[in-house]
């Protein structure tokens, strides 16, 4: 065993042999006091006791999986809407002018997909102004509580890879004209992968890989930043989460609100209809009489095709990775250890040879570990589903070309500028599309162009609404 004169660190170096991953000690003559010191710190930070767990579940799936028992979910859809909306509305409105509500944005993303060296947030996206992605959720939020006379705490998770320069831009930017003190950052945590025979992965010298422990982390970091504890002492009832990808998505929407508070809901999800059978959507359904989450890849040929007495999709209910969760539920979900299962998936990960030279395979060698937030509904007693119109919120910005890509988001964001200005009576141009842009600040849909609807003037040849 290798031997230090500071007892804290020898301590770090008696845990790792204890649990068999001496390997990654195996350059430490090669490391200066620095490196050293980084090595030791990273170790510090692992559950040895979870990963062992994890890599024994891993060899047990091995063995199959439970037959699963899928039906329908229910959804609440846009016909149901057009009644029940009115009855709705008040409650999401009266929650958001009480205080109730914090916003809730998982930005652990970089931009590396996009050809953008930074966070995902940092994004340009808008199609006249470019504003970036946190720019535009931030206009949409100091709209909300203007509206309703109420700052809404603002919680974002990021990543070690992107918290500093995203709190550093925000500081840049003044935050956007929002309060700096209702804005909060904390960071996901990391989980590191394993080889096939349940051991450390040397990446560097001085550093074995580790990956975010996905989106389902997002509820444990919830806990751990003591963020919980603060949204219950300042009266805050309802989270709405949503990801920093979702141009269209509508911030902390009463409506919906209004539709989990009315159905007792402890988690809610907005879906959209899936476009086809084959659109790379996680679809909202039933599995063992529990409301969740099915991956598209999870989805055998016969349901993905499966249609109802309609002639319908079966199953149509595209997951947008747009909640609300309760606040007491997420306490519960971690007061006694964070309960979400954890997904294991085969990668191909970066390693070190015996030579000390990164090798990146072609083939799969190990394996990460991470968690689903949609994953949180089989803990929950009620669970409400709506469905939105996708062309009103929901676009991603996933890819650098095709589908869910920059070309696509603009051209999203256009027609729906259009429509509002259009549903005013202000004639827009549509052949080609003009290049036009609405403030968030000057309204957050189409309601709110019908009553300024003065102030633009008409006919409307292309500019920047604010």
């Amino acid at each position: 065993m290798i031997s230090v004169s500071n007892s804290e660190q020898q301590k770090i170096i008696k845990k790792v042999y204890n649990h068999g991953h001496e390997q990654i000690f195996r350059f430490w003559n090669e490391l200066d006091v620095s490196l050293r010191e980084r090595l030791l710190q990273q170790i510090d930070t692992v559950d040895f006791e979870l990963l062992e767990r994890l890599f024994k579940s891993s060899q047990e799936q091995e063995h199959g999986e439970d037959t699963i028992n899928l039906q329908p979910a229910e959804i609440i859809t846009l016909l149901d809407r057009e009644k029940n909306d009115k009855d709705v509305l008040p409650l999401g409105e009266k929650a958001l002018r009480n205080g109730e509500v914090a916003a809730f944005l998982v930005a652990g993303g970089q931009g590396s997909r996009l050809g953008f060296d930074g966070p995902k947030g940092i994004y340009p996206v808008t199609p006249v102004k470019q504003k970036s992605l946190f720019q535009n959720q931030t206009e949409k939020l100091l709209a909300m509580a203007e509206k309703y006379g109420k700052i809404i705490p603002w919680y974002i998770m990021t990543s070690q890879t992107n918290h500093q320069q995203t709190k550093e831009y925000f500081e840049q930017e003044n935050y956007f004209g929002y309060k700096a003190d209702k804005v909060k950052f904390f960071m996901q945590d990391m989980l590191p992968a394993v080889d096939f025979n349940g051991k450390l992965i040397l990446d560097k010298k001085s550093h074995f890989f580790e990956s975010p422990n996905g989106h389902g982390g997002s509820i444990k970091a919830l806990w751990d930043s003591g963020s919980i504890k603060e949204m219950e002492k300042n009266g805050i009832k309802y989270i709405f989460y949503f990801q920093v990808d979702n141009v269209l998505v509508n911030i902390c929407d009463p409506y919906y609100l209004g539709y989990h508070i009315a159905g007792n809901a402890q988690v809610s999800n907005k879906v959209v209809h899936k476009v086809n059978a084959e659109e790379k959507m996680g679809v909202i359904c039933k599995m063992n009489d529990k409301t969740g989450v099915l991956e598209y890849s999870d989805l055998d040929e016969k349901d993905m095709y499966a249609l109802d007495e309609k002639n319908d999709l079966k199953y149509w209910g595209g997951n947008t990775a747009v909640h609300v969760f309760s606040v007491d539920f997420i306490r519960k979900e971690n007061e006694s250890g964070f309960r979400l299962p954890y997904h294991i998936a085969n990668k191909s990960i970066p390693y070190l040879n015996d030579d000390g030279k990164i090798v990146k395979p072609d083939e799969k060698n190990g394996m990460k570990f991470e968690t689903f937030v949609f994953d949180a509904m089989a803990d929950a007693q009620k669970v409400t589903t709506i469905e939105i119109k996708r062309e009103e919120e929901f676009s991603a910005l996933k890819n650098k070309e095709g589908s869910d890509s920059p070309e696509t988001v603009l051209r999203d964001q256009l027609k729906l500028f259009a429509s509002w200005l259009q549903n005013a009576g202000i004639e827009v141009p549509l052949e080609p599309l003009v290049k036009l842009e609405i403030s968030p600040l000057f309204a957050l849909h189409a309601g709110d162009v019908q009553k300024k609807k003065d102030k633009i003037p008409a006919p409307f040849n292309g500019m920047y609404v604010e």
